[in-house]
């Protein structure tokens, strides 16, 4: 796969997925708009890490319309067009329902909600109008497992996912006559440092929750990424692309 002098903007790029993503883009020739919410820190990392040149960090609150709107008209400022949108950036809270009072319970629902699927959407819609004028493109949607098998102690979340999940299809149909492509991936466990306590807590159990015995690499999903973005993907569209090692499915 060959991206060579294509644009992307990756959004939770500063670690995990994201971070994997765009060194993934960055590898194969791609110039990376690298996205942040509040570790700077993280994204220079990240920036560190990316092969080639033209890359950029950008700070921004996908959950505030106004951060999106500046995201998108400044990096079309840097990097002159963008060729794929991966929306990556998400938030997971726990918010068990017996264990909430109402008011924490309905700040738990919106920041999620807010953050993985309008975020998206507001993102999606405005670079999808950019894509319009410039004759297609590619949007990749970071959904999970949780959209299919359900967040008991996180329901906003698994929410959040399936209407993403949703999103992504009615959007494909959309953005079909315009030469748009647009899927979602849905990952399980993916050993990243933000899972990493969870992960080496509950080893056995997380680990047991795929017939493969072992949790995803944030390689594993970039690959997959980057070939839904490539022109060997342009038939797929409105596809939700399980990279969870079967783990959605219950014993």
């Amino acid at each position: 796969m060959n991206f060579k002098d294509q644009c992307v903007l990756v959004t939770g790029a500063s670690r995990g997925i994201g971070r994997a993503v765009a060194i993934a883009f960055a590898k194969q020739g791609a110039r990376v708009a690298v996205h942040f919410h509040h570790n700077h820190a993280a994204a220079e990392q990240t920036l560190r890490q990316l092969d080639g040149s033209g890359h950029f960090s950008i700070q921004a609150d996908v959950s505030k319309p106004e951060d999106i709107e500046k995201l998108v008209k400044t990096t079309l400022e840097k990097l002159g067009r963008i060729d794929i949108l991966v929306n990556n950036a998400g938030i997971f809270e726990y918010h068990p329902l017996a264990d909430m009072n109402y008011t924490e319970w309905q700040n738990a629902w919106k920041q999620t909600i807010d953050t993985n699927l309008i975020g998206p959407a507001n993102l999606s819609f405005l670079v999808a109008r950019q894509m319009i004028e410039q004759g297609g493109g590619k949007i990749i949607n970071i959904s999970s497992r949780g959209a299919f098998r359900g967040e008991p102690d996180a329901p906003a979340y698994g929410a959040s996912k399936a209407g993403l999940n949703s999103f992504s299809q009615s959007l494909a149909v959309a953005l079909a006559p315009y030469n748009i492509i647009v899927t979602a991936i849905a990952p399980g466990w993916v050993a990243t440092d933000m899972a990493g306590p969870t992960l080496t807590a509950d080893a056995s159990g997380t680990i047991g929750q795929s017939p493969l015995k072992r949790t995803a690499t944030p390689e594993e999903i970039a690959n997959t990424v980057l070939f839904l973005a490539s022109g060997d993907a342009d038939y797929i569209t409105g596809a939700i692309v399980d990279v969870n090692g079967a783990s959605y499915l219950r014993n």
